[in-house]
């Protein structure tokens, strides 16, 4: 790896087509010189106190990006919100101070930076001592001058000296500035730990792994010269290659093996680079791989080119599956058909980070006493995040070594409404609302689906989902995703008009031994079955009497089956989650979604509506028999005229 930048690609896939700098420090500390001094290559006599917007062209430096540099002034307090709305515009700021006037350097750690960090500013900051050719030659050097305020300031890029009027190091003082830019070292290099981010280890490894074509965990001399060729558009001669590999051996001996580069000399070479400041060559490198300033997978890449309707969803297809599968065999170390969490980590390695280290992901499917995960729960998982944001499965799939386009991962469901119409669903995925009053049993139901107790319920800050495979009579399987909605949610839930239109079936739980519990449940169903109606996004729904373990309310019991007769629904079905006598409830929820014009309950509005429907359409059909029959009369009636004119 020579590092041969070729800088347009690098600037384009950089993603910037301009780079605004904005100049800023006390008054009197030579920004406006600085400005001059660069743009006419002399120093000015006299100097405006404040420079109009400066530009250069794109041919200046040698990243081809054009610069606009702003001046500024901080004399009155008039022109604050001036300076505020620059600095917030700004791709990179230069903050001076004056080398002859300690009290300037001074007030870089009093007021300067602290203000832009209140600002909360991201972008890079180069720190600049001007009036270079004034410094008293007794002072200590820059680099123990700044070596404090660099360690309390991180968002400090570079310091630099520089001197307008001997024309010392101001064209570099814009050239750090727009490299900070275009090539900036905070996503990259931990400057306290003097070792590669985290992420930018993960996206090298990625990297790596694609350009490693025999799998032999080494780079060759054939397979790093491909590499070079696509990241650098020049070949490397045989005497380089023998020369990185001996630097690299000479520093990192486990960097080099029989076979070639290894991983860890890979990754040593990019280390060094960015230590001896050639960020550039690790950013070209990413940047040809598809990766932006965050270190993730370019938007325009990973983003979904398939529209759909509010009750369409996303599934994986049978050629993602049999990869995943692929994948889930090659990391399942010990063969003992799960993923431990370490193997997990490492199957995850080649991603930013972890997808499933948080809600909703972390706990939602089932695990062995190693807190292992199957297959099954392996393949849930994704389905999840397909159902959820289906961008980031793509971009996932992509991390862990899938090689297809969005289009070949995915298929579109056909709409709800559809399958209502046809009676019947070709869905692989269901998601199920489970609603409820608090304490009424939902959480344990979710969790006894992923084979947790009870007890093991989830702190109540996190949104509680639960995913499996069930396996279905005929014995298919489908994966179902429980999704518990707090009873306090209900409300914000349903005032979106779309919010029924990604659930398949909706579960209401009741405690069989609270008539309370049973009053909350059935209001939550005449809500759910009643914005249905008005929206089109009806839903089958299912009643669960839980706890049916213990002594039983008899009033709620009878109430609940009255309610869902008069509604049109399946009887309430008794579970009891601490006796595990589930009735086969997750095949129950299941088979309702996949027969969708079935359990569909009606409210005593919509039974109104319905009965004025059909009223009107058998009024209209009388209308429709009687304008016939006189259609045919008059047919009638002219037939028999002319046979009778014919007689006469």
């Amino acid at each position: 790896m020579a590092g041969a930048t070729s800088p347009a690609a690098a600037a384009n896939l950089a993603g910037k087509s301009g780079v605004r700098i904005v100049v800023i420090g006390d008054p009197g500390t030579g920004k406006s010189s600085l400005v001059v001094a660069l743009a006419t290559e002399q120093f000015p006599e006299n100097v405006p106190k404040v420079m109009p917007p400066t530009r250069l062209p794109a041919d200046y430096f040698p990243d081809r990006v054009p610069i606009t540099i702003i001046d500024t002034s901080s004399s009155s307090p008039e022109q604050k919100p001036k300076l505020i709305a620059e600095c917030q515009a700004a791709d990179a700021v230069v903050l001076t101070y004056a080398c002859d006037r300690p009290a300037t350097l001074e007030r870089l750690s009093a007021f300067w930076l602290p203000e832009l960090r209140r600002l909360q500013l991201k972008t890079p900051v180069i720190v600049v001592g001007c009036k270079l050719d004034l410094r008293d030659e007794q002072q200590v050097s820059l680099e123990q001058v700044m070596a404090p305020i660099m360690q309390s300031f991180r968002e400090i890029e570079t310091c630099i000296e520089c001197s307008a009027l001997r024309q010392i190091q101001v064209p570099e003082v814009f050239y750090y500035a727009q490299k900070a830019v275009l090539h900036p070292t905070a996503p990259l290099f931990d400057q306290e730990a003097q070792s590669l981010k985290p992420r930018c280890v993960r996206a090298l490894k990625r990297i790596f792994i694609i350009c490693d074509n025999d799998k032999d965990g080494a780079l060759s001399d054939v397979e790093l010269n491909e590499f070079q060729v696509r990241c650098f558009s020049a070949p490397l001669q045989p005497t380089e290659i023998s020369g990185v590999k001996r630097v690299v051996q000479e520093k990192m001996p486990e960097g080099v093996n029989d076979n070639g580069l290894t991983l860890t000399g890979f990754l040593f070479l990019h280390a060094l680079f960015i230590e001896k400041g050639r960020l550039e060559t690790t950013w070209t490198v990413l940047r040809k791989f598809g990766y932006d300033n965050d270190i993730k997978l370019r938007d325009d890449l990973i983003a979904m080119p398939i529209k759909r309707a509010p009750d369409q969803t996303l599934e994986l297809t049978t050629e993602v599956v049999d990869f995943l599968k692929g994948i889930f065999n090659m990391f399942d170390i010990d063969n003992d058909g799960a993923l431990l969490p370490t193997e997990l980590e490492d199957l995850f390695s080649t991603a930013p980070e972890n997808p499933w280290s948080t809600d909703p992901y972390k706990d939602c499917a089932e695990k062995n006493v190693l807190g292992g995960l199957s297959l099954e729960g392996f393949l849930s998982k994704w389905a999840l995040m397909t159902l959820l944001d289906p961008t980031n499965s793509y971009a996932n799939l992509v991390y862990v070594g899938y090689p297809g386009e969005f289009a070949s991962a995915f298929t579109v469901t056909r709409k709800r409404r559809v399958d209502r119409k046809k009676q019947q669903t070709q869905r692989n995925v269901f998601q199920c609302y489970v609603f409820g009053a608090r304490g009424s049993g939902k959480t344990s139901l979710l969790q006894s689906f992923i084979g947790r107790q009870p007890s093991d319920a989830l702190p109540s800050n996190t949104e509680r989902i639960a995913t499996n495979s069930v396996e279905l009579p005929d014995g298919t399987r489908k994966t179902l995703i429980l999704r518990e909605i707090p009873e306090g949610d209900v409300r914000s839930l349903l005032s979106d008009r779309e919010s029924l239109a990604p659930c398949d079936v909706a579960v209401f739980v009741y405690d069989s031994c609270d008539e309370y519990s049973w009053q909350r449940a059935r209001d939550l169903l005449v809500q759910v079955a009643t914005h249905g109606e008005n929206t089109g996004y009806e839903v089958p729904c299912l009643i669960v009497a839980a706890k049916d373990d213990l002594d039983q309310n008899t009033q709620a019991l009878q109430e609940s089956t009255r309610v869902s007769q008069d509604m049109g629904i399946e009887t309430p079905i008794p579970i009891s989650v601490r006796l595990r006598d589930l009735n086969n409830i997750f095949s129950r929820i299941v088979q309702a979604a996949q027969q969708p014009h079935l359990s569909i309950p009606e409210t005593e509005a919509g039974k109104t509506r319905r009965q004025y429907r059909q009223l009107l359409n058998r009024s209209l059909m009388v209308v429709s028999v009687g304008a016939a029959v006189a259609v045919v009369g008059i047919a009638a009636y002219r037939v028999y005229a002319a046979r009778k004119n014919s007689s006469s």
